[in-house]
Protein backbone atom coordinates (compact mmCIF):
# COMPACT_ATOMS: atom_id res chain seq x y z
CA UNK A 1 0.00 0.00 0.00
CA UNK A 2 1.17 3.66 -0.95
CA UNK A 3 0.62 6.30 1.74
CA UNK A 4 0.81 10.13 0.97
CA UNK A 5 1.91 13.20 3.03
CA UNK A 6 1.81 16.58 1.82
CA UNK A 7 2.38 19.87 3.49
CA UNK A 8 2.48 23.48 1.32
CA UNK A 9 5.66 22.71 -0.04
CA UNK A 10 6.28 18.93 -0.39
CA UNK A 11 4.20 15.68 -1.24
CA UNK A 12 5.94 12.42 0.00
CA UNK A 13 4.84 8.60 -0.85
CA UNK A 14 5.69 5.96 0.92
CA UNK A 15 5.32 2.03 0.25
CA UNK A 16 4.35 -0.45 3.11
CA UNK A 17 6.12 -3.05 1.52
CA UNK A 18 9.49 -1.98 3.38
CA UNK A 19 8.32 1.29 4.93
CA UNK A 20 10.21 2.94 1.85
CA UNK A 21 10.10 6.22 0.72
CA UNK A 22 9.42 6.25 -2.97
CA UNK A 23 8.94 9.81 -4.13
CA UNK A 24 9.67 13.30 -2.66
CA UNK A 25 7.63 15.81 -4.90
CA UNK A 26 8.22 19.84 -4.48
CA UNK A 27 4.72 21.78 -5.22
CA UNK A 28 6.47 24.78 -5.85
CA UNK A 29 8.67 23.67 -8.65
CA UNK A 30 6.97 20.13 -9.65
CA UNK A 31 10.71 18.44 -9.64
CA UNK A 32 10.71 14.51 -8.39
CA UNK A 33 13.78 14.64 -6.05
CA UNK A 34 14.02 11.03 -5.81
CA UNK A 35 15.13 8.17 -8.38
CA UNK A 36 12.11 6.13 -9.38
CA UNK A 37 13.56 2.56 -9.20
CA UNK A 38 13.93 1.93 -12.79
CA UNK A 39 15.26 -1.53 -12.68
CA UNK A 40 17.62 -0.93 -15.94
CA UNK A 41 19.92 0.55 -13.33
CA UNK A 42 18.72 -0.41 -9.71
CA UNK A 43 15.18 -1.45 -8.55
CA UNK A 44 15.22 0.45 -5.39
CA UNK A 45 14.44 3.96 -4.00
CA UNK A 46 14.87 4.45 -0.98
CA UNK A 47 15.67 0.52 1.13
CA UNK A 48 15.70 0.14 4.81
CA UNK A 49 18.91 -1.31 5.90
CA UNK A 50 18.07 -3.99 9.17
CA UNK A 51 19.29 -5.68 11.00
CA UNK A 52 22.61 -5.86 8.47
CA UNK A 53 24.01 -2.58 6.85
CA UNK A 54 26.24 -4.44 3.99
CA UNK A 55 27.05 -7.82 4.16
CA UNK A 56 28.21 -10.23 6.78
CA UNK A 57 31.55 -11.93 5.67
CA UNK A 58 30.30 -15.54 4.24
CA UNK A 59 26.70 -14.13 4.28
CA UNK A 60 26.12 -15.90 7.88
CA UNK A 61 26.89 -14.23 11.53
CA UNK A 62 27.87 -16.22 14.52
CA UNK A 63 25.58 -15.98 17.97
CA UNK A 64 25.45 -18.23 21.04
CA UNK A 65 27.41 -20.79 18.90
CA UNK A 66 25.59 -21.03 16.24
CA UNK A 67 25.33 -19.83 12.37
CA UNK A 68 22.57 -17.75 11.18
CA UNK A 69 22.22 -17.09 7.35
CA UNK A 70 21.57 -13.18 5.80
CA UNK A 71 21.73 -11.53 2.84
CA UNK A 72 23.02 -8.09 1.58
CA UNK A 73 21.34 -5.25 3.84
CA UNK A 74 19.05 -7.85 5.68
CA UNK A 75 15.40 -8.35 5.19
CA UNK A 76 13.31 -4.86 6.41
CA UNK A 77 13.50 -3.59 3.03
CA UNK A 78 10.91 -6.63 1.56
CA UNK A 79 8.82 -6.91 4.57
CA UNK A 80 5.22 -5.01 4.49
CA UNK A 81 4.99 -3.04 7.48
CA UNK A 82 1.64 -1.99 9.47
CA UNK A 83 0.19 1.08 9.95
CA UNK A 84 0.79 2.35 13.36
CA UNK A 85 -0.29 6.13 13.37
CA UNK A 86 -1.48 8.29 10.92
CA UNK A 87 -3.45 10.77 13.06
CA UNK A 88 -1.47 13.63 11.47
CA UNK A 89 -1.87 14.64 7.82
CA UNK A 90 2.19 15.70 7.93
CA UNK A 91 3.18 12.85 9.99
CA UNK A 92 2.98 9.04 9.78
CA UNK A 93 4.43 5.81 11.55
CA UNK A 94 4.79 2.52 10.30
CA UNK A 95 5.80 -0.87 12.00
CA UNK A 96 7.83 -4.47 11.65
CA UNK A 97 7.37 -6.53 14.26
CA UNK A 98 9.28 -10.00 14.27
CA UNK A 99 7.89 -12.75 14.28
CA UNK A 100 8.61 -16.84 12.98
CA UNK A 101 10.56 -16.06 9.67
CA UNK A 102 12.53 -12.87 11.34
CA UNK A 103 13.56 -15.67 13.97
CA UNK A 104 14.90 -18.38 11.59
CA UNK A 105 17.69 -15.77 10.46
CA UNK A 106 17.93 -13.28 13.21
CA UNK A 107 17.28 -14.56 17.00
CA UNK A 108 15.68 -11.73 18.20
CA UNK A 109 12.14 -10.30 19.47
CA UNK A 110 11.78 -6.68 17.89
CA UNK A 111 9.65 -3.75 16.85
CA UNK A 112 11.55 -1.79 14.18
CA UNK A 113 9.08 1.61 14.03
CA UNK A 114 9.83 4.21 10.96
CA UNK A 115 8.30 7.56 11.21
CA UNK A 116 8.09 10.09 8.48
CA UNK A 117 7.42 13.95 9.12
CA UNK A 118 7.44 16.93 7.14
CA UNK A 119 8.38 20.16 8.52
CA UNK A 120 8.82 22.75 5.93
CA UNK A 121 10.59 21.80 3.08
CA UNK A 122 12.15 18.80 5.04
CA UNK A 123 11.35 15.06 5.44
CA UNK A 124 12.93 13.69 8.94
CA UNK A 125 13.00 9.79 9.35
CA UNK A 126 13.02 8.41 12.55
CA UNK A 127 14.22 4.81 13.31
CA UNK A 128 13.19 3.48 16.37
CA UNK A 129 14.52 0.04 17.26
CA UNK A 130 12.82 -1.63 20.25
CA UNK A 131 14.46 -4.94 21.76
CA UNK A 132 11.18 -6.98 22.86
CA UNK A 133 13.60 -9.80 24.39
CA UNK A 134 15.15 -10.26 28.17
CA UNK A 135 18.68 -10.46 26.04
CA UNK A 136 21.03 -8.17 24.65
CA UNK A 137 19.76 -6.99 20.72
CA UNK A 138 22.35 -6.60 17.84
CA UNK A 139 21.88 -4.93 15.00
CA UNK A 140 22.83 -2.60 12.22
CA UNK A 141 20.19 0.35 10.98
CA UNK A 142 20.94 2.59 7.66
CA UNK A 143 19.28 4.59 5.13
CA UNK A 144 20.07 3.99 1.42
CA UNK A 145 18.39 7.20 -0.34
CA UNK A 146 19.05 7.68 -3.79
CA UNK A 147 18.10 11.33 -4.96
CA UNK A 148 18.44 12.35 -8.82
CA UNK A 149 21.24 14.45 -9.80
CA UNK A 150 20.36 18.06 -10.80
CA UNK A 151 22.27 18.01 -13.87
CA UNK A 152 21.50 15.73 -16.96
CA UNK A 153 25.42 14.25 -16.63
CA UNK A 154 25.09 12.29 -14.09
CA UNK A 155 29.16 12.15 -13.74
CA UNK A 156 29.03 16.29 -13.76
CA UNK A 157 27.28 15.72 -10.23
CA UNK A 158 28.94 17.40 -7.61
CA UNK A 159 28.74 17.29 -3.38
CA UNK A 160 29.70 20.11 -1.14
CA UNK A 161 30.55 18.66 2.81
CA UNK A 162 30.16 20.32 6.05
CA UNK A 163 33.82 20.08 6.31
CA UNK A 164 36.53 22.24 4.12
CA UNK A 165 38.98 19.75 4.55
CA UNK A 166 40.01 16.28 2.96
CA UNK A 167 37.94 13.15 3.33
CA UNK A 168 39.08 9.89 4.00
CA UNK A 169 37.48 6.79 2.86
CA UNK A 170 37.61 2.89 2.12
CA UNK A 171 36.55 0.68 -0.67
CA UNK A 172 34.68 -3.03 -0.94
CA UNK A 173 36.53 -5.94 -2.15
CA UNK A 174 35.13 -8.77 -4.29
CA UNK A 175 32.96 -9.90 -1.54
CA UNK A 176 31.50 -7.00 -1.09
CA UNK A 177 33.77 -6.39 2.29
CA UNK A 178 35.46 -3.78 3.56
CA UNK A 179 39.19 -3.32 2.78
CA UNK A 180 41.68 -2.06 4.99
CA UNK A 181 43.68 0.78 2.73
CA UNK A 182 42.34 4.41 3.35
CA UNK A 183 42.44 6.69 0.66
CA UNK A 184 42.03 10.32 0.68
CA UNK A 185 39.25 12.46 -1.02
CA UNK A 186 40.66 15.93 -2.13
CA UNK A 187 37.86 18.52 -1.56
CA UNK A 188 37.57 22.04 -3.11
CA UNK A 189 36.06 24.38 -0.51
CA UNK A 190 34.46 21.29 0.65
CA UNK A 191 33.16 20.32 -2.73
CA UNK A 192 33.51 16.88 -4.89
CA UNK A 193 33.00 16.52 -8.40
CA UNK A 194 32.53 13.11 -9.79
CA UNK A 195 34.48 11.40 -12.40
CA UNK A 196 32.59 8.59 -14.32
CA UNK A 197 34.88 5.81 -12.72
CA UNK A 198 34.75 6.99 -9.29
CA UNK A 199 32.04 3.92 -8.46
CA UNK A 200 33.87 1.37 -10.15
CA UNK A 201 34.70 -0.94 -6.92
CA UNK A 202 31.14 0.15 -5.50
CA UNK A 203 30.06 2.14 -2.70
CA UNK A 204 32.41 4.44 -0.94
CA UNK A 205 32.82 3.98 2.84
CA UNK A 206 33.48 7.05 4.97
CA UNK A 207 33.72 6.26 9.13
CA UNK A 208 34.23 8.02 12.06
CA UNK A 209 31.58 10.37 12.18
CA UNK A 210 33.69 12.26 9.19
CA UNK A 211 30.60 13.68 7.83
CA UNK A 212 27.41 15.53 9.25
CA UNK A 213 25.59 16.96 5.93
CA UNK A 214 25.57 16.31 2.19
CA UNK A 215 24.10 18.84 0.12
CA UNK A 216 23.73 17.83 -3.62
CA UNK A 217 24.35 21.07 -5.91
CA UNK A 218 22.87 22.69 -9.06
CA UNK A 219 24.58 24.27 -12.10
CA UNK A 220 24.96 27.11 -10.31
CA UNK A 221 27.03 25.53 -7.54
CA UNK A 222 24.09 25.84 -5.54
CA UNK A 223 22.03 23.35 -3.13
CA UNK A 224 19.66 21.47 -5.13
CA UNK A 225 18.94 19.11 -1.70
CA UNK A 226 20.81 18.29 1.20
CA UNK A 227 21.31 15.56 4.08
CA UNK A 228 21.39 16.42 7.33
CA UNK A 229 22.78 13.50 9.60
CA UNK A 230 24.55 12.28 13.12
CA UNK A 231 25.60 9.00 11.43
CA UNK A 232 29.05 7.22 12.77
CA UNK A 233 29.48 6.08 9.27
CA UNK A 234 28.52 7.64 5.45
CA UNK A 235 28.46 5.41 2.47
CA UNK A 236 28.00 7.26 -1.02
CA UNK A 237 27.18 4.97 -3.81
CA UNK A 238 25.78 4.96 -7.41
CA UNK A 239 25.40 1.83 -9.65
CA UNK A 240 29.49 0.90 -10.50
CA UNK A 241 30.42 1.51 -14.40
CA UNK A 242 26.65 2.79 -15.32
CA UNK A 243 26.71 6.32 -14.89
CA UNK A 244 23.61 6.04 -13.47
CA UNK A 245 21.68 9.65 -13.60
CA UNK A 246 21.56 9.26 -9.07
CA UNK A 247 23.35 9.30 -5.87
CA UNK A 248 22.79 7.52 -3.08
CA UNK A 249 23.91 9.35 -0.12
CA UNK A 250 23.74 6.92 3.46
CA UNK A 251 23.82 7.42 6.96
CA UNK A 252 24.65 4.03 8.46
CA UNK A 253 24.85 2.64 11.94
CA UNK A 254 26.89 -0.12 10.78
CA UNK A 255 28.60 -1.31 8.22
CA UNK A 256 29.82 -4.14 6.41
CA UNK A 257 32.09 -6.53 7.50
CA UNK A 258 36.12 -5.90 6.87
CA UNK A 259 38.13 -8.64 4.89
CA UNK A 260 39.89 -9.60 7.88
CA UNK A 261 36.92 -9.90 10.40
CA UNK A 262 36.65 -13.21 12.71
CA UNK A 263 34.38 -12.51 15.22
CA UNK A 264 30.96 -13.05 16.77
CA UNK A 265 27.59 -10.79 15.92
CA UNK A 266 28.24 -9.23 19.02
CA UNK A 267 31.55 -8.30 17.91
CA UNK A 268 31.05 -6.18 14.78
CA UNK A 269 32.50 -2.87 13.86
CA UNK A 270 30.26 -0.02 14.60
CA UNK A 271 27.65 -2.67 15.47
CA UNK A 272 24.45 -1.24 17.84
CA UNK A 273 23.75 -3.31 21.25
CA UNK A 274 20.57 -2.67 23.48
CA UNK A 275 19.40 -4.32 26.79
CA UNK A 276 16.30 -5.91 26.90
CA UNK A 277 13.35 -3.57 26.77
CA UNK A 278 15.57 -0.88 25.54
CA UNK A 279 14.69 1.46 22.87
CA UNK A 280 17.26 2.69 20.06
CA UNK A 281 16.58 5.80 18.10
CA UNK A 282 17.88 7.82 15.37
CA UNK A 283 16.82 10.19 12.32
CA UNK A 284 18.22 11.88 9.74
CA UNK A 285 17.02 14.78 7.00
CA UNK A 286 16.14 15.74 3.70
CA UNK A 287 15.96 18.68 3.03
CA UNK A 288 15.02 20.76 -0.58
CA UNK A 289 15.39 23.92 -2.49
CA UNK A 290 12.85 25.91 -4.69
Amino acid sequence: MMYELENEYIKIQINSLGAELRSLISLENGREYMWLADPAYWKRTSPILFPLVGRFKNNHFTYEGKNYNMSQHGFARDRQFELLDSGNKHKIALVLNSDSLTYENYPFNFKLIIEYELIGRKVQVRWRVINMDNKIMHFSIGAHPAFMCPIDEADMCKLQFNIKDNLQYKLLGKDSLLLDKVYDLPLIEGKWQFTKDVFAYDALVFEDYQIKEVAMLDNNDKPYLTMHFAAPVTGIWSPPNKNAPFICIEPWYGRCDSDNFSGNLGDREYGNSIAGGAEFAAHYDIEIYS
